[in-house]
């Protein structure tokens, strides 16, 4: 049988990483971390992504701080063709940003750093890193209902870089691979949450004529959100877009000349940028919410897309990813048993439901096309522009969860 570690992760992206790093230096746990791909592959990941201020709280406790990016320091959600709008400024909140946007793979090669570094400090012989490695299943040998032994096992089968069969054992396993929505099976079991948004969004980065910086902008519109992120890419003030749209429109609108597809944003946009233009590739994926209805079952805990994959709306799912993590690891500080696995889905309950919530609902809100809807909606966002301590509660949750 192989070695029994403490704590097994399964997924080296920025949740699994940021996990391995926080345990390393607040627990004594021997540690294996399993990833599918590479660092490699990671840092050459172009995707833009959004962080919050209080993401960077956390990062900052594991040394994964600064991450190269461009600061969020005010942000403008409106509606398209209907009044009202709310403005959110970092100096009402004693903030020096209220997020960061950030190249995915510049994160995971910071994350990458201060792993090494915590290694280095606490004892290389607590980490093991497994790479190329894909975990196909975890069988725990106590009941899902978990005894609290501390001498119960999972063991994690799957096939390593070399198509052989890999076998590991922990006290503990940690799910943190859950990929994209249209990537995963449905979370089963009773009161699982699982809808598709039937949009896809379309991601990028664009430049304009007239760009606002510090300021990222969400405007909800007939077909979906769209989202332009301040990204300075290569020394030039631009956007990360998130545009989220039908899967018809998102086929036609990848498939349009540059020219095009940059008239048809500032079309939908307005003219507030001035004309954009098109910078690097356009990608896209189909949208959904896939939610399991626990993290936790007896040895096993499932954190960030692999316990859930949200909207993109605002922002939230490595946010709340990286909130995981680290409730995590501060529950398994007290022993790696069902008992401080159960203390994690408790204490990250109230958290998770309300992001969960709120993401789910924005969408569907917005996507409603009755005619006197639209009207509703901007009368309800102008009511929180002047509605200060509800809509400071919004932008607290959006920026720490219920951290604080």
């Amino acid at each position: 049988m192989a070695d029994v570690r403490d704590i097994a992760i399964v997924g080296g992206g920025p949740v699994g990483l940021a996990l391995a790093g926080q345990l390393l230096r607040t627990t004594d746990w021997r540690i294996t971390l399993i990833d599918a791909a590479t660092p490699a592959r990671a840092a050459r990941d172009p995707r833009a992504i959004a962080l919050s201020h209080g993401s960077r709280q956390l990062l900052e406790q594991i040394g994964a701080w600064p991450v190269a990016g461009s600061a969020i320091e005010h942000i403008h959600v409106s509606q398209r063709g209907h009044f009202g709008h709310v403005k959110l400024h970092h100096d009402d909140y004693g903030v020096p940003a209220l997020g960061y946007v950030v190249r995915y793979g510049e994160l995971c090669e910071t994350l990458e750093r201060a792993l090494a570094r915590a290694a280095h400090d606490m004892g290389e012989s607590r980490l093991e890193r497994v790479f190329e490695t894909r975990i196909d299943d975890l069988e725990q040998d106590t009941p899902a209902s978990g005894e609290d032994d501390p001498a119960g096992t999972v063991r994690l089968r799957g096939v390593g870089h070399d198509n052989l069969p890999a076998t590991f054992a922990a006290h503990i396993a940690v799910q943190a691979e859950g990929g994209l929505f249209h990537q995963q099976a449905a979370h089963g079991g009773r009161g699982a949450q699982r809808r598709d948004y039937e949009q896809t969004a379309i991601i990028g980065h664009v430049t304009c004529t007239r760009p606002q910086l510090g300021w990222a902008w969400e405007r909800f519109t007939e077909e979906g959100p769209l989202a332009l992120l301040p990204y300075e890419e290569h020394g030039t003030p631009g956007y990360a877009l998130v545009w989220c749209c039908s899967p018809d429109q998102a086929t036609r609108r990848l498939a349009l000349p540059e020219a095009e597809f940059a008239t048809e944003l500032a079309d939908m946009f307005g003219g507030r940028l001035g004309r954009f233009a098109l910078a690097g590739k356009r990608h896209a994926f189909p949208l959904g919410l896939n939610a399991a209805p626990v993290t936790v079952k007896g040895r096993i805990a499932a954190v960030g897309n692999a316990a859930q994959t949200l909207h993109p709306v605002a922002g939230q799912g490595l946010n709340l990813g990286l909130r995981d993590a680290f409730a995590l690891a501060d529950s398994l500080r007290a022993g790696c048993t069902p008992r401080a696995l159960q203390a994690f889905a408790e204490r990250h309950r109230v958290d998770r439901a309300i992001t969960i919530g709120v993401t789910d609902l924005l969408p569907r809100i917005f996507g409603v096309s009755y005619p006197l809807a639209g009207h509703a909606r901007g009368a309800s966002l102008a009511a929180l522009a002047c509605l200060a301590p509800l809509k400071h509660a919004l932008a607290r949750h959006m920026m720490y969860g219920m951290r604080r």
